[in-house]
């Protein structure tokens, strides 16, 4: 039996029902449908999951998705409308009609829709499965996000190719006669990811102290001789998967404190990398490179070395497994990746991140990329 099925059935319930639209990753991941308005997904064990939409949609979604369709209509959804106007009680009981007495949803369905619920069924909350699910990726899907990824490293070459050829004048570094800044690089690596269906926000360029922060976006112009971080993660539009990568680059001469943070840092990542197989679990590789950065005399609390050496990619930039503290077993077609950094507030920061899957043996990292600090 499958994971949903089972869970539905250990749960006691009748049926699997999700309401969102494909933005949430759980329903693109159940369905393959996409669509900006929410929509009922239902499924019941052993049986092929059935998706309840607008007539408008039904052509589309019979040629795209993987799901049976049905219209609101064949739903009974117009007739319930002329008696109810409770929009949230009127999909409710539309949902009811066709599922039956207990359901089981995601932790993150809407409240509002499953309070109108409870007047007709009983609402058990799951506990994950789907996330479970996607953690564990087909051959298909690893395909999808290693095509994103060499996407990804096409728009890093050209962010490396201005900062390569920038020069400097005064401490900062101009390009093409004009300052370079972090908003430049972003949006000429942005221009990129879209002429091949991908696209990106949150995007980070970051340069001196504001690569202490690990989450600073950066703005502003670039600076010679202090530490630039890159940390790319686009989304390609059509499959709905991501890629993620982070780099560390300097302009010039880094500074001696730089330079060791950085040496220590690949040999960190590299030695994460080395120990990743299926069986491991996400915790052990994280204590691994906190001991190893102590043994260098690098700190693991408020500085240093201070979030999850990586995270699942998928769907979602962020899902499961964690590689971190709370990290779990890992499985052989779990997609993560391994991310060690160091910031110090003062001296500034550098991180790297590779992408990649696991594997029985060992980890097929996706990222073809240099590491070379100076460019």
């Amino acid at each position: 039996m499958d994971p949903l099925s089972e869970a539905i059935r250990i749960r006691g319930t009748d049926a699997y029902v999700v309401y969102a639209n494909s933005r949430d990753a759980d329903m693109r991941y159940l369905t393959h449908f996409t669509t900006s308005d929410p929509f009922v997904y239902f499924r019941k064990p052993g049986e092929k999951g059935t998706i309840i939409i607008s007539q408008m949609e039904i052509g589309r979604a019979s040629r795209e998705g993987i799901s049976a369709v049905m219209t609101r209509a064949e739903a009974g959804l117009p007739e319930i409308i002329k008696k109810e106007k409770d929009p949230y009680r009127a999909t409710a009981q539309m949902i009811a009609g066709q599922v039956g007495k207990k359901i089981l949803v995601p932790p993150n369905f809407p409240i509002a829709l499953a309070n109108a619920l409870g007047e007709f069924c009983s609402v058990t909350v799951d506990r994950g499965t789907v996330l479970s699910m996607r953690a564990k990726k087909t051959r298909s899907e690893i395909k999808c996000l290693k095509n994103v990824q060499k996407v990804t490293q096409t728009a890093m070459r050209h962010a490396v190719l201005m900062i390569r050829h920038a020069t400097v004048k005064k401490g900062i570094l101009h390009f093409e006669g004009k300052p370079l800044t972090s908003e430049h690089i972003k949006y000429t690596m942005h221009c990129m990811l879209l002429e091949h269906g991908c696209c990106a926000e949150d995007t980070i360029v970051s340069c001196g102290e504001d690569t202490a922060i690990p989450h600073m976006t950066g703005t502003g112009p670039l600076r010679a001789d202090e530490p630039i971080i890159i940390d790319l993660f686009p989304l390609h539009e059509k499959s709905g998967y991501y890629a993620d990568m982070t780099r560390t680059f300097v302009k010039g001469e880094p500074s001696s404190e730089i330079l060791e943070m950085y040496t220590t840092l690949r040999e960190a990542k590299h030695l994460a990398v080395s120990r990743i197989k299926s069986g491991v679990s996400g915790a052990d590789l994280h204590q691994i490179v906190v001991d190893f950065f102590k043994e260098r005399g690098y700190d693991s609390n408020t500085r240093g070395f201070v979030h999850n050496l990586g995270h699942g990619v998928g769907l979602q930039i962020h899902e499961l497994p964690t590689v971190g503290p709370s990290g779990k077993t890992l499985e052989t077609g779990n997609v993560i990746t391994i991310e060690p950094g160091l910031y110090y507030p003062g001296s500034g920061g550098v991180r790297l991140e590779d992408i990649g899957a696991v594997t029985k043996k060992g980890f097929d990292n996706f990222t073809v990329f240099p590491e070379d600090l100076v460019i």
